[in-house]
């Protein structure tokens, strides 16, 4: 018998509890913003809800932003893979690199 180690959030009765404080918390603020009066910069602050739309608006201009990146940052699964055969071809190595001279090409080791 195995025992596995079980953590805080394994238990539903703490999952629960936790979405009841966040709840909770949610609608303090939400009750809060008509009681405590803001000094605003610009008159559109004091819109109801502007804030939430803000915050909503701008996580979907985010995310349509990182996907255009996307297009011109992503590289192909193998990339690192095809500097390592060029640097095996230029050094005369055959398939057999051991593991000092692939810290040595990029002048550092992580694992030690």
């Amino acid at each position: 018998m195995v025992n596995k180690k079980k953590y805080i959030f394994d238990d539903p009765k703490n999952i629960k509890r936790l979405l009841t404080f966040l709840y909770a918390c949610c609608a303090l603020l939400f009750i809060l913003d008509f009681v405590i009066h803001r000094h605003v910069f610009h008159y559109w602050e004091n819109l109801w809800a502007f804030y939430p739309i803000y915050g909503f608006v701008s996580c979907i201009v985010l995310v349509l932003i990182a996907t255009w990146m996307r297009t011109f940052l992503m590289r192909p699964e193998d990339y690192y893979d095809d500097e390592m055969k060029d640097y095996k071809k230029e050094n005369n190595q055959g398939e057999n690199l051991d593991q000092h001279n692939m810290t040595k090409m990029g002048e550092h080791n992580v694992d030690v």
